[in-house]
């Protein structure tokens, strides 16, 4: 199919699956996927997945990250921040070991297997919030934990990711590496906050004095390119140096239009091509092969983040009900999560039937998370 109408119609389903599964009272991103699969090599096959619709989905992962880094509010987990870190480092832990040693056990190879930990560790929060919106539980003392160590263990897993990515492009897994890798992500960082931060707020200084339609808009998504490119230059994901610019530019006084924009631009195309694209490139046929496992992985992603994140919210003085409100909190993934194993798919970690199990973890995650937060607040 050409590609003009493989991008139609992949927007077209983006919206129709998205709209339909919000209606049910999931997320859209559920939906995207599901319409992915149904339209890929999979079902119907009716989109080919040319290389012009992959360079849209690469940018939509990137415009992404760069979005999240937008919206993240340091101030908003400012009253809950040493519950929130605790939470989040041992919602982050637990998952990623039991995720590691779970596929070790199954005969993965050691990197598939770090990978498959790394992806268990992000937190998706929207399916969340909009479900304690509901009930009016999420100005409470655990929601707002909840929401906080969701930005925490978000920037782990985006660390996590990078060191992953990292480790496979040098080949080996040592620890000398990690410790090589760690430094890189410490410089990366320290190089763009302190240097990043005021040539950031110059280029849109800059901006604002060029006459021309969305030029602040313009210059942003150029920072975010830039960033983007510098941190693959650090043998770091691109995604990292999006999500840094996001954060940098979330500081500056246009950061309201800059969001604002690119929430209209990324979401009116790349965003939506992007997550359409995770279905379409899964392959639902190789599940019976590697049901069982997918199915383990899945229990191994929800007991992970209610233990992990429940011990956390125990040892920071919650009580027992409150603990498991907030480990139930903290079971859905999507987003970030199929950016990691979308990235190890691309980085030759994944093949096509391995990157099947983390995008039914995110579909099984997803869909129980409702009941399960309803009957933890039911108890109260």
């Amino acid at each position: 199919m050409d590609v003009f109408l493989e991008l139609a119609l992949i927007l077209i389903v983006a919206k129709l699956f998205g709209y339909l599964t919000l209606r049910l009272g999931f997320p859209a991103a559920l939906g995207q996927l599901i319409g992915g699969i149904i339209i890929g090599p999979s079902l119907l096959g009716v989109v080919t997945y040319d290389e012009g619709v992959k360079l849209v989905a690469e940018l939509g992962v990137v415009m992404l990250l760069f979005l999240a880094g937008l919206e993240t509010d340091i101030d908003e987990f400012k009253n809950v921040g040493i519950s929130a870190f605790i939470v989040a480092i041992l919602g982050v832990m637990i998952p990623f070991i039991l995720g590691y040693v779970g596929a070790l056990a199954w005969g993965y190879s050691d990197i598939q297997a770090l990978f498959l930990g790394g992806i268990l560790t992000a937190t998706s929060v929207g399916l969340t919030t909009s479900i304690l919106m509901e009930m009016k539980k999420l100005r409470s003392r655990v929601g707002t934990t909840i929401l906080a160590a969701a930005v925490v263990d978000d920037v782990l897993g985006i660390i996590i990711l990078t060191v992953l990515v990292a480790m496979n492009t040098k080949g080996s897994v040592y620890p000398i590496d990690v410790l090589i890798i760690l430094g890189e992500v410490t410089l990366f960082f320290l190089l763009g906050l302190l240097l990043g931060s005021p040539a950031v707020k110059e280029a849109l200084r800059v901006s604002e004095r060029i006459n021309l339609p969305e030029t602040i808009t313009a210059f942003a998504i150029a920072i975010m390119l830039i960033f983007a490119y510098i941190a693959e230059q650090f043998q770091l994901a691109g995604i990292t140096g999006a999500y840094l610019a996001g954060l940098l530019i979330a500081g500056s006084a246009e950061a309201r239009e800059v969001t604002g924009k690119t929430l209209t631009i990324g979401y009116s195309l790349f965003i939506p091509v992007f997550l359409v694209s995770i279905g379409v490139e899964t392959d639902i046929h190789v599940l019976a092969h590697i049901g069982a496992f997918a199915g383990l992985y899945a229990f191994l992603a929800i007991v992970g983040k209610i233990v992990g994140c429940g011990i956390g919210g125990l040892l920071t003085k919650f009580k027992g009900r409150e603990a498991i409100q907030i480990g139930v909190g903290m079971v859905p993934r999507m987003e970030v999560a199929l950016i990691m194993a979308n990235i190890a798919l691309r980085e030759g970690v994944f093949d096509r039937g391995t990157f099947s199990i983390p995008v039914s973890m995110v579909i099984i995650t997803t869909l129980v998370t409702p009941f399960f937060l309803k009957w933890a607040f039911s108890r109260e």
